[in-house]
């Protein structure tokens, strides 16, 4: 059966292409097929992980670097959830094993990115199984994600040595999904310390990362002796003063997750003023170019933004009133969004790829992931299908 927040969405729908019955229909085939794209990586990475994104078509593997390694472990976790098959709890738990050792001897670890490793690795496995050493695991992340926060400028910083000049003070809009890791930390050891310095970093970020129009700085840098801010600017968006899809899509998934753990109502009045921006924003097919200043244009499309927008539209409206008018445009949003994903970006069983959801854009400026499938992207268009066809409890 189709979750009953989706089925919503489809009532008084007449005047849509497609009914319930064929939604549900094209959603049902795309698990099946999903699972046999799955089923093969599988096979083919066997204790590996796929890099970021391909290339040509392919996943390069390595070890278990980077900081996009769990969206493979996730989908396994999501496979496993989808279909009863021990074949992909049995690799999710191998790769809990890797990432223990990674946190334990800190390789490749100095990053806000342990939100996004140790939540949908270790905290999914210790959600769905009890694996207390995944929840060990998940405080070591938890501990060295919390090194990472600055107490003058109150916020996580993003990427490099916290004595780097050239990183120091710098947050970005990603980090709005490494958080829930922090709060869970609290929640498991109440120890406020995380919760504290994760709910700091989410009214940082929506003061100075949020725009007066709603559109997001992809980066932010803040004095770390002053506390002062300084300046936004992007990374890997079309300009510094355009608005980056993939942020923007992060931004209205991360502060509702924040609402979630801290139950401030103006972080989810904030995730709907982001998503309103995103969707006013949209294409006819409701994929998002890579960058939302570039609508009307001939511009790449990114649907591994496309893909986090609709989980993140699909979690807001978890937290709306049936009242709240903008709810049903939400979600008609998001199953319109997922069907043209499933129909025109998804990867066929013979496609010459390895992925699943194909024409994502990493980092246009440095020619890394053009038009290639992207981990993340993967991730949550399995996510999103996940939660539109079954109850679902967020490793989030």
């Amino acid at each position: 059966m189709l979750n009953n927040i989706v089925k919503e969405s489809l009532h008084g729908m007449a005047d849509e292409p497609h009914d319930s019955r064929q939604f549900y229909d094209e959603l049902i085939s795309a698990r099946e097929h999903v699972l046999k794209l799955i089923s093969r990586n599988l096979t083919d990475f066997g204790d590996r992980f796929p890099a970021e994104t391909c290339v040509n078509g392919y996943y390069p593997l390595t070890e278990n670097v980077e900081w996009t390694t769990s969206f493979w472990t996730g989908q396994l976790w999501l496979a496993w959830e989808m279909s009863g098959d021990d074949r992909y709890r049995a690799m999710a738990e191998r790769h809990v094993r890797s990432f223990g050792l990674r946190i334990a001897g800190r390789h490749d670890t100095n990053t806000h990115d342990l939100g996004f490793l140790y939540t949908l690795s270790c905290v999914a496995a210790w959600r769905l199984t009890g694996n207390t050493e995944a929840r060990g695991f998940s405080l070591l992340a938890a501990d060295a994600l919390l090194e990472r926060f600055h107490d003058k400028a109150r916020i996580i910083q993003a990427w490099g040595d916290l004595s780097d000049p050239d990183q120091a003070g710098r947050m970005i809009i990603d980090c709005n999904m490494n958080l829930p890791l922090l709060y869970w930390a609290s929640e498991q050891t109440g120890d406020k310390r995380f919760a504290e310095a994760a709910y700091e970093h989410a009214r940082q970020a929506a003061r100075y990362l949020v725009r007066k129009d709603a559109s997001t700085y992809h980066t932010y840098y803040m004095d770390i002796t002053t506390g002062a801010a300084r300046y936004g600017n992007t990374q890997q968006g079309y300009a510094d003063d355009s608005c980056w899809s993939r942020g923007q899509a992060w931004g209205i998934y991360g502060f509702t997750l924040s609402y979630l753990y801290t139950g401030d109502r103006e972080l989810l009045e904030l995730a709907k003023r982001l998503a309103n921006y995103f969707l006013n924003r949209l294409p006819e097919d409701g994929v998002c170019h890579w960058d939302l200043a570039l609508l009307g244009t001939d511009a790449l499309r990114d649907s591994s933004s496309a893909s986090i927008a609709v989980c993140g539209l699909l979690e807001l409206c978890k937290h709306l009133p049936v009242t709240d008018p903008e709810r049903a445009h939400y979600l008609h949003a998001a199953q319109h969004i997922m069907s043209s994903m499933t129909r025109d970006y998804l990867a066929r069983l013979d496609d010459p790829c390895n992925g699943l959801l194909k024409h994502s854009v990493y980092h246009l400026a440095s020619h890394k992931g053009v038009d290639e499938c992207a981990s993340w992207g993967d991730y949550f268009y399995v996510e999103a299908l996940v939660r539109m066809l079954q109850s679902w409890k967020p490793y989030w």
